[in-house]
């Protein structure tokens, strides 16, 4: 019994990943942070195409294996493949997302700033 108790007190002492709360743009964007924003925008994008890519050269292997006679005991390798092209498809678009999102909200924030700015003068 004392061997679960230590077990637990282990479990309690082992700290989670905290999420980082929503940051929120009190500022007005300024040149400089508007062109990180971009160069981070074209970054996401290339991520994107880079998650396409594998996974269509990950698809034609999967087809390669198909194909070959000479390996014809080992055709399940090639469903492995397109399972694994689908998940990276799948994750690509959904890291895409999550990241635009984001940006598109301090897009939006800047905006509301901009206009605040201009109803005080």
């Amino acid at each position: 019994m004392k061997r679960s108790g230590s077990i637990m007190n282990r479990i309690r002492k082992v700290k989670l990943p905290v999420r980082v709360r929503k940051f929120e743009n009190k500022e007005k964007i300024i040149l400089r942070d508007f062109l990180a924003l971009e160069r981070t925008t074209l970054a996401n994008e290339r991520t994107l195409f880079a998650y396409i890519r594998t996974s269509l050269y990950i698809t034609l292997a999967g087809f390669a294996f198909m194909e070959l006679e000479q390996l014809a005991n080992l055709s399940w390798i090639s469903f492995v493949l397109f399972g694994i092209a689908v998940s990276l498809i799948a994750t690509g678009l959904i890291r895409y997302a999550i990241l635009r999102n984001k940006l598109m909200n301090l897009y939006e924030d800047d905006r509301k700033g901009a206009k605040m700015d201009k109803r005080r003068e």
